[in-house]
């Protein structure tokens, strides 16, 4: 695993990746760390490399994560890179380009998923903007506003504490990103996707459910 040092984002995935994956009986080889900002992985890679890992867990931003894929792939690393959500940019591919083929990362969205709900928000999506795809950003924000207007609707008021208690009652809503849940914390457990670079370009693998 190669995490960045001092980032709550990169921490809480490698301590949430390494949780599951012991659980599942998995095993990790060990973290090494680098500053974001950083440019130069290969210090750091090069010891993975002797490891012989079968896949290598990079929980951290797309400019990063497309560097460590060229640098990876230039040591001769060809097993596959695993990502987050932090992957999904243009950048990624514009930096990595074939290096991040066959690489892996988690999102909430991949709009090229056959699910009519995906469907039908991104035909609505590119017919209100000109074309363009929407991405995680917009499927989430598509999906809160439609969970707002379900809350209120089963609340039948906007009144504070009878929408908080609608809202806190949502269970399996479907939308563009899957099933939404608030569970006990009030916290959203939702479905999530499994996204490959093949050809160039993201394409949907996997769907998760929550």
């Amino acid at each position: 695993m190669l995490a960045a040092k001092s980032s709550a984002y990169s921490d809480g995935l490698a301590r949430e990746f390494t949780r599951g994956f012991t659980a599942a009986g998995g095993k990790t080889s060990g973290q090494w760390h680098y500053t974001e900002g950083e440019k130069d992985f290969r210090a750091q890679l090069t010891t993975i490399r002797a490891l012989r890992p079968e896949a290598i867990f990079v929980p951290g931003y797309s400019t990063e994560a497309a560097l460590i894929c060229q640098q990876a792939r230039e040591l001769g690393l060809n097993m596959p890179l695993l990502g987050g959500d932090g992957w999904e940019s243009p950048e990624l591919l514009a930096i990595g380009a074939k290096a991040t083929e066959g690489t892996y990362y988690v999102s909430h969205f991949a709009p090229d998923r056959l699910a009519p709900e995906v469907q039908e928000f991104v035909r609505k999506f590119r017919a209100k903007y000109s074309g363009e795809t929407p991405n995680g950003g917009s499927a989430l924000a598509y999906d809160a506003a439609l969970l707002l207007a379900d809350a209120i609707r089963r609340a039948g008021t906007t009144e504070g504490p009878k929408l908080r208690a609608a809202l806190a009652a949502t269970k399996n809503f479907p939308g563009a990103t899957g099933l939404t849940t608030i569970d006990a914390q009030r916290n959203a457990a939702k479905s999530a996707v499994v996204v490959t670079v093949r050809g160039g370009r993201p394409e949907f693998f996997h769907s998760l459910s929550p």
